[in-house]
């Protein structure tokens, strides 16, 4: 019986160009630099969600503080996030 070759080239041919794709990426990708303020503020940030709206810009935060088991182990995920959109007239 003949092996499908056509298949299996195309399934490589796709993986591959996927992932030279995400590594080509990933090298571009400079690291990012740690800003103890901003650790700090996401820190006191309250768990929920809250908005406001000014005539020129627009804030949001989110926290989620969770603690799970797996088997032994004990994990916290810990999630927050700052945002501002932030219209002018020029």
């Amino acid at each position: 019986m003949p092996l499908p070759l056509v298949p299996i080239a195309i399934a490589a041919v796709t993986y591959g160009s996927v992932a030279y794709t995400a590594y080509r990426t990933v090298r571009k990708i400079t690291p990012g630099r740690r800003c103890q303020k901003a650790e700090d503020g996401l820190d006191r940030l309250d768990e929920g969600m809250t908005y406001r709206r000014e005539p020129e810009q627009a804030n949001a935060t989110a926290r989620l503080k969770r603690t799970f088991t797996l088997g032994e182990n004990a994990y916290e995920l810990d999630a927050a996030a700052l945002g501002r959109v932030r219209f002018r007239k020029l």
